[in-house]
C-alpha cells in the first residue's frame, strides 16, 4: 500500500494527564494513520542512524508538537496512538528525570514480577538511566522488533506505576492532596501499561491501524 506523507498543522501538548480528542473524528484518524505508518516506514527502511536519532529526539525537542495533537487523540488500536504513547512517557521522565528514577527504584523494590528486568533500566537507576531507558525503547520501535520493544515500554510503565503507589502510600499520613495525585498517576501509568501491551499483540497478529 502506498502511503502519502501528510503534515497537519497542530497545537503543542505537554501535560501527561491530557490527552485530547477531535472534532472531525474521522479526518484526524486517518491523518494520523498515514502520518505514524509513513514514519514508520521511512525509517525502518532507511537504517539511517542519524535518522533514527533525530526521530527519537522528537520527544525532548519541538517536533513532538507537530504530531501531539494528530496523535493524541488516537486510541492504542492504532500505530499512532501506541506511537504518541511512547513519547509521552519520554517527555515525562524529561520534565523531572530524578523523580522518575526515584518511582522506578520504588517500583522495582514493590515488584513481584520480571517487569524491572524486561523494562532493563541501567544501573544505578539514575535520572540519565531513565532518559536512556525510554531512548533505547524508541529506537527499539524504529530499528528491531516493535512488539518487544512495545513489552519493554509495557513493564515500564507497570514499574512506574507501582512506585507511584508506593510514593502515594508514603504521603497519605502528610499530604492528602499529593498522595491523591501521586494515586491517580500511577492509575494513569497502570492504564498505558496495558494498552501499549495491547498494541503489542495488535502489531503481532497484524491488526494494529
Amino acid at each position: 500500500m502506498t502511503r502519502e506523507h501528510l503534515r497537519p498543522v497542530l497545537q503543542p501538548s505537554y501535560t501527561f494527564d491530557w490527552i485530547i480528542g477531535s472534532d472531525e473524528a474521522g479526518a484526524a484518524h486517518r491523518l494520523a494513520q498515514e502520518t505514524s505508518w509513513a514514519l514508520l516506514d521511512r525509517v525502518r527502511g532507511g537504517a539511517d542512524p542519524e535518522v533514527v536519532e533525530r526521530v527519537v529526539g522528537l520527544a525532548s525537542g519541538d517536533g513532538l508538537h507537530d504530531i501531539a495533537e494528530l496523535w493524541a487523540g488516537q486510541t492504542a488500536h492504532s500505530l499512532a496512538g501506541v506511537l504518541w504513547r511512547l513519547y509521552l512517557l519520554r517527555r515525562v521522565a524529561d520534565a523531572d528525570p530524578d523523580g522518575a528514577a526515584d518511582q522506578f527504584r520504588r517500583g522495582v523494590s514493590a515488584a513481584a514480577t520480571i517487569d524491572p528486568v524486561v523494562a532493563g533500566a541501567s544501573e544505578p537507576v539514575t535520572s540519565r538511566a531513565i532518559i536512556e531507558l525510554c531512548d533505547t525503547i524508541l529506537r527499539g520501535v524504529f530499528t528491531g522488533d516493535l512488539g518487544a520493544a512495545l513489552e519493554r515500554a509495557a513493564s515500564y510503565c507497570r514499574v512506574m506505576a507501582l512506585g507511584a503507589a508506593d510514593l502515594a502510600d508514603n504521603r497519605d499520613a502528610h499530604d492528602d492532596e499529593l498522595a491523591a495525585s501521586l494515586t491517580t498517576r500511577a492509575l494513569r501509568y497502570s492504564t498505558l501499561g496495558q494498552e501499549i501491551h495491547a498494541g503489542a499483540r495488535r502489531w503481532r497478529d497484524g491488526t494494529l491501524a
